[in-house]
Order: C-alpha cells, then sequence, then structure tokens
C-alpha cells in the first residue's frame, strides 16, 4: 500500500510538472505575443483613452521642473544620453535614469562611510555607484543594436520579395513592421509612420539611421536614397546587401573564435589583482593593513588603480576588431 502511495504521488508530481510546463509554455509563445501585438496595433483601443498629440515633443522627465532643466542644460553628455535612450528604446525617459543614478550616488558614498575612512574611496564607491544606470542604458543599446543586425538580412530579404512582387516600398515596410518583432519592427513602423505623416523618404530612412546607429543599416539606407535619385534595381541591391551582412557575420564569428583566448587572458589578468589582494587580506590582515593605512600605501592603491583601468582599455581594444 505505501508503494502505491509513492507511485501515485510521483505520478501527480510529473503531471504537476507538465502542466506547469504546458500553461507557461503557452502563456510565453513568442507566437502568440506577437499576433496579440499586431491585433493591439491594429485596434483602436488605446487612442478612445487618452487624447493624441501629433507634435512630437522631447520628454526627458515627467516632473516638469526637471524635465525643464534638462532641456535648458547645454551639455553635450545630456544629449548623449538622451539618445542612447532612443535608441534603447527603454520604459522611461532619461530623467529617472538620471535621478537613480543621483540616488545610487549618494547611497554608495553614505555606504562606504561604514568601512572605509578614506574620502577618496567614498567618492570612488559613490561614481562606481551612480554609473551603475549609465551603464545599464549602454548596454540595453548594445544588446537592442546586435539584435537589429541579426535581423537586418531577414528584412531585408522580405522587403526585396515583397518589391519583386510588385508592392510599393511603403508596402514593404508596412509588412516588416507587422512580421518582425521589436527592434526592427518598431523601428519600421516608425519610419512609415514618419512618411505617412508627409516626412520626405530620405528624411524618414536618416531618423531611422539615428535612431539605430548601424553600419549595416546605413549602407541599406544610403542605397535607397541613392537608388530613388539614380535608378536600379532595388530589389537586387537589397538581396546583395543582405549577402554582405551574413558573409560579414561569418567572418565575425570567425574573429571571435580566433580571439577567444585573448580575451579569457584579459578576464584572468583583471580580476587576478581583486582575487590576490582579498586572499591576502583574509590569510594575514596585517600584512595588507600598511597598505591601507600609510598614506604611501593611499598613493599607490591609486597609481595601481589607473594601471589597471589603462590595462584593460588597451586588452579590450587589442581583442575586440571592427569587420
Amino acid at each position: 500500500m505505501a508503494y502505491l502511495q509513492v507511485v501515485l504521488i510521483f505520478i501527480a508530481v510529473i503531471l504537476l510538472i507538465e502542466g506547469l510546463f504546458l500553461m507557461g509554455r503557452i502563456w510565453w509563445n513568442p507566437e502568440k505575443r506577437r499576433i496579440k501585438e499586431q491585433l493591439r496595433q491594429l485596434s483602436g483601443e488605446p487612442y478612445g483613452r487618452r487624447d493624441i498629440n501629433i507634435v512630437r515633443q522631447r520628454i526627458m522627465s515627467d516632473i516638469p521642473w526637471f524635465n525643464r532643466l534638462l532641456l535648458n542644460i547645454r551639455v553635450p553628455l545630456i544629449y548623449q544620453l538622451e539618445t542612447m535612450t532612443v535608441q534603447a528604446n527603454l520604459k522611461y525617459p532619461l530623467g529617472v535614469y538620471l535621478l537613480t543614478s543621483f540616488f545610487l550616488f549618494v547611497l554608495g558614498f553614505l555606504g562606504a562611510t561604514l568601512f572605509a575612512p578614506w574620502l577618496w574611496l567614498r567618492i570612488i564607491v559613490g561614481v562606481m555607484a551612480g554609473l551603475l544606470p549609465i551603464l545599464y542604458i549602454k548596454q540595453k543599446k548594445e544588446l537592442r543594436l546586435q539584435q537589429m543586425e541579426e535581423q537586418l538580412p531577414e528584412v531585408l530579404d522580405m522587403l526585396a520579395r515583397s518589391l519583386k512582387a510588385g508592392h510599393a516600398f511603403t508596402g514593404g515596410l508596412q509588412m516588416i513592421s507587422q512580421e518582425f518583432s521589436d527592434p526592427a519592427g518598431t523601428e519600421f513602423r516608425k519610419t512609415l509612420d514618419e512618411i505617412n505623416f508627409g516626412i520626405a523618404y530620405e528624411d524618414a530612412l536618416k531618423n531611422l539611421v539615428a535612431r539605430m546607429d548601424s553600419d549595416d543599416l546605413k549602407l541599406f539606407v544610403i542605397s535607397v536614397i541613392i537608388q530613388r535619385e539614380s535608378g536600379g534595381n532595388l530589389a537586387e541591391i537589397l538581396e546583395n546587401i543582405a549577402r554582405l551582412i551574413r558573409a560579414r557575420f561569418v567572418l565575425k564569428g570567425q574573429i571571435k573564435t580566433l580571439s577567444a583566448e585573448a580575451r579569457l587572458s584579459a578576464v584572468i589578468l583583471t580580476g587576478l589583482p581583486f582575487f590576490v589582494g582579498f586572499l591576502l587580506f583574509f590569510l594575514n590582515p596585517t600584512y595588507v593593513q600598511l597598505l591601507l593605512d600609510d598614506p604611501i600605501g593611499h598613493l599607490m592603491l591609486i597609481v595601481a588603480g589607473i594601471m589597471l583601468v589603462t590595462g584593460i582599455i588597451i586588452m579590450r581594444r587589442m581583442a575586440r576588431l571592427r569587420v
């Protein structure tokens, strides 16, 4: 009887896990999510709940006074961060990340006072904590750009097939916006909306390049602009560009494989000083305490940090090849 209960419990657990797996698969089905997103965009439901403003406005923060402050500050870094925020297609405006950066700086500075009596170390910890939102924006932008470059060959093939079938260029853009997920579908939908609102083809395509800083996308835009001015078979041009991009992907993968050893060596060399320092601190604290208490030790740590950062930059440039 006990064995029968164990078998029944085992079967029930297996069925429960299988049911949860199937429910999760249905819920996270990419095809289903894509169709639901298309239906939501085609329906007029969102427009009935709020007023529509067709004038493009620059909003860096939902806080009015902070938004005016950011718009009036003539600092190139602010505009570069705003461009990165647009390219990353983040949910929140730039002001949210700037305020979060300031909050993390203060939190890191105050937290460092609990274990670091030196002002310079508190500032370094605060700056490192404050840079986390900026690094997040940069990482999201690079990830989205990589996804765009991976989708671009298929996008160009679909656009070329659409032109061969007799559709107009805007018809091909509409098909891309419906069939592809973010970022290709989102960005080409914005381009199509700009064209429908009366913006010239060239300006709409240039805005696309401004939103996605991709060399492959620039090649596509330049080809389309030249073809509209001088004529030619645009479908054949797009197919050649797609073939070229795929060849670049193959070459980039080969270079990444050949440079794997150098990148691994760079990671080991970067983490080795921290590993040895923490190991010595736990094994023999009095041996390391002199470096932390003596002013000359502080200067040595600062110089070592500068040299480490310089070495990281040099190793990244040596192991990172542009194709």
